[in-house]
């Protein structure tokens, strides 16, 4: 039986979970009210930590799920994302349209990543 390690544990979540040698991150959401690209850099720089403290980093991400409160701000998104993104080291992704928990979200990250 492996162990599980759970990081910023709180009563509802936990920021990451790791067990079998996989990273399994909560989704990431930026400053309410920020722009999309403000938002999405503010998200990936917490994927960045998150993953720190599990020992792993982006070039080990396997899956991505992208969560945009309006797809007319898929470009936006995306150029910040095609920035940050390593080269050779792009994950499974998908990118889809959903209500976020509030109005003032407009993009959401969700990863998984391997030791």
């Amino acid at each position: 039986m492996s162990d599980i390690k759970r990081i910023e544990t709180g009563p509802r979540m936990s920021q990451a979970v790791i067990a079998n040698g996989i990273v399994w991150l909560a989704g990431q959401v930026g400053e309410p009210g920020a722009s999309v690209a403000d938002q999405t850099r503010a998200v990936l720089e917490q994927v960045d930590r998150l993953l720190a403290l599990a020992g792993t980093d982006k070039t080990r991400i396997v899956s991505a799920q992208i969560w945009l409160a309006d797809m007319a701000d898929f470009a936006e998104m995306n150029a910040v994302w095609d920035g940050w993104a390593p080269q050779g080291h792009a994950p499974a992704r998908a990118t889809g349209e959903a209500k976020l928990a509030t109005p003032d979200y407009k993009v959401e990250v969700i990863v998984t990543a391997v030791l």
